[in-house]
């Protein structure tokens, strides 16, 4: 846990009410904390740091082999959206590059259907139903379907739907951020399945396959809104490379 002054009442707030948070999470989920460590008092001339709880987690495959990786396997897949995934850009990554301020909170979730949609997933996997998986985290679900092609070698073509979730802009839609949400893949009557027993929502939105990822808008205004090649996803992922040689 780090945190500023705590002598402080809103930095004593700010740790109050992350411990209680961690808490809420860790009884929904059944994942203990064992051990850890507190940095207080961390500020410099500008105010103090952002109040940043941190966990690190381990955890135990029963049997290693009914595991799936985040990138896309198969050509022809199909691509879902798992979960209650309700993306905001309130302090997404994208909201810092842009140099937003923060916000004086974020949108509320429910935890209960997030617990439920981790269990789903992994049920899934477990069962070798699903050919990949990965949560939608920084920088969104652009972000996510990049990071599964260029991890599988294989590109991918997303249609986002109208009123597929409750996202205000195309922005939020493609950046924002939030728990819950989840990319899956997997033959099309396999996925098919899956959604007609899903305690959570499953949503078809894409096909696995060619060199390219292309996001398509569609409904009364449809178009291409993002085409980027394998190639200029790989150069981009790896911009920072140049750096440390």
């Amino acid at each position: 846990l780090n945190f500023g002054n705590p002598e402080k009442p809103h930095i004593a707030w700010q740790l109050s009410e992350s411990v209680r948070g961690l808490g809420d999470a860790c009884r929904t989920l059944e994942a203990p904390i064992v051990g850890g460590n507190v940095s207080l008092y961390n500020e410099g001339a500008t105010g103090p740091i952002y109040p940043t709880p941190v966990i690190g987690m381990v955890g135990r495959l029963p049997d290693a082999r009914r595991s799936a990786g985040l990138g896309f396997q198969h050509a022809g897949d199909h691509i879902a959206l798992v979960g209650p995934f309700k993306p905001s850009l309130d302090a997404s990554e994208l909201a810092k590059l842009l140099g937003h301020a923060l916000p004086d909170g974020l949108p509320t979730f429910d935890i209960d259907a997030v617990t439920a949609t981790h269990t789903f997933v992994r049920d899934a996997i477990r069962a070798g139903t699903l050919s990949s998986a990965h949560d939608i985290a920084e920088g969104g679900l652009a972000v996510a379907l990049a990071e599964c092609c260029l991890a599988g070698g294989l590109g991918a073509e997303v249609e986002l739907q109208e009123g597929l979730w409750e996202a205000t802009t195309l922005q939020d839609a493609l950046f924002g951020e939030g728990p819950g949400g989840f990319i899956v893949s997997g033959e099309a009557e396999s996925l098919r399945e899956l959604a007609e027993s899903a305690p959570v929502p499953v949503r078809v939105i894409g096909r696995v396959g060619e060199d390219v990822l292309n996001i398509i808008e569609a409904g009364a205004v449809a178009g291409t809104m993002l085409t980027l090649t394998l190639e200029q996803l790989a150069v981009a992922h790896g911009a920072l490379a140049e750096l440390f040689t």
